[in-house]
């Protein structure tokens, strides 16, 4: 299957700022998230703008945050993290972004499974 959203794209139409190998590095993880979020659903043409756009704002998130915990910083040896609770994962960020790139489209899945 060939990739739905493609750098230039990234790069000229949703205005992402990742140079192309870390685009595509983190584009297979923002291309499954963005798949689950719709349940599998496929893009009429009406929605393909955003379901692009969603994948674009789930790589943003990856490349940044990656797909595990978020917070804390490291100088040397030294380490702290803010992981109070469970925290917030760089996969609870991609959800949040795409989404907002997904409202008034039918692909979010909204009801009980």
């Amino acid at each position: 299957m060939a990739a739905a959203v493609t750098y230039q794209f990234y790069s000229d139409t949703y205005g992402g700022g990742l140079s192309e190998a870390a685009f595509g590095l983190v584009l297979p993880a923002a291309e499954r998230h963005v798949a689950w979020l719709c349940d599998g659903k496929t893009p009429c043409r009406c929605e393909a703008t955003a379901f692009k756009r969603a994948i674009c704002a789930a790589c943003d998130a990856f490349a940044e945050f990656g797909e595990g915990q978020v917070g804390g910083f490291a100088l040397g040896d030294f380490k702290v993290t803010h992981y109070e609770d469970e925290g917030t994962t760089g996969e609870e960020i991609a959800t949040r972004d795409a989404l907002k790139e997904l409202v008034g489209t039918s692909l979010v899945f909204c009801g009980v499974r």
